[in-house]
């Protein structure tokens, strides 16, 4: 029998998104709402330019809402120290990494950092940790690799372990298919979805694979122009949430198929 899941993680209550400076405020987005539970995977995806990325880092605090609430295990977020943050919610970015000199095991552990004493000494306890998330994402056999040794999927891989090992309940990511090719972007998807699903987290992705997101996600927040919109992807469908994201003269969203295919 499947358990009732209602267990908010992640809740976010009329939050307005954008920048701020000391003449004007520049909204991106606003009456946002939405709440993300225990063990879901859920895809943001909109067009290019919609906002996707100042969400996501409005979401782990790197900029702030313009107003509006988000609350982390029922806590403002503005209210959450950096220490209490980084032992709730990790990040995986699409930024360079600067540190591609360390091995594979050397980087994983870096996401024991929030709980190592001040020289960051690892305990056996830290060691399991980052040995179980090596397995999860099955780069076990890379530990003693160093990472300018990979390739995009690999290193991709990598990161998460990172992310893994800092075992928080929520994970975010931000576009982790791009420089990815087909088969590893759906890889890496299914691979979010079987985590999601086998160690309890909430893993939230960014991503422009909408068809991928829509058959692999549990619920998806979609921005558009006028709105953001939240729910399942077989909702989202019905109610035409879809063919509304793109311009219709080269794309069309086939709502039987539960994809986007190219106008003839």
């Amino acid at each position: 029998m499947k358990e009732n899941k209602q267990h908010t993680i992640l809740k976010v209550n009329q939050l307005s998104i954008g920048y701020k400076t000391k003449k004007a405020e520049m909204v991106i987005a606003s009456n946002i709402n939405f709440e993300l539970q225990k063990g879901e995977l859920i895809g943001l995806v909109g067009a290019n330019g919609i906002g996707k990325s100042t969400l996501l880092r409005t979401l782990i605090k790197v900029q702030p809402e313009l107003s509006g609430s988000i609350l982390l295990n029922n806590k403002a977020l503005n209210a959450t120290s950096i220490l209490e943050l980084a032992q709730q919610l990790s990040i995986v970015l699409t930024e360079p990494l600067s540190s591609k000199n360390l091995s594979v095991y050397e980087l994983v552990s870096l996401g024991r950092h929030p709980y190592t004493n001040w020289i960051g000494s690892l305990t056996q306890t830290d060691t399991v940790i980052i040995n179980r998330a090596l397995e999860q994402v099955n780069i076990i056999d890379l530990k003693d690799k160093k990472c300018y040794e990979l390739s995009d999927g690999q290193l991709q891989k990598v990161m998460l372990a990172r992310a893994l090992a800092q075992d928080t309940d929520v994970i975010v990511l931000d576009e982790p298919t791009s420089h990815l090719d087909m088969y590893h972007k759906a890889y890496i998807l299914k691979l979010l979805q079987k985590l999601a699903k086998e160690t309890g987290k909430t893993i939230l992705f960014s991503s422009h694979e909408i068809d991928l997101a829509i058959q692999l996600c549990d619920t998806m927040i979609v921005m558009q122009k006028e709105e953001v919109v939240y729910g399942q992807p077989c909702h989202l469908i019905s109610e035409g949430v879809f063919e509304t994201l793109f311009p219709k003269d080269l794309i069309t969203f086939d709502e039987n198929l539960g994809r986007f295919k190219v106008t003839k």
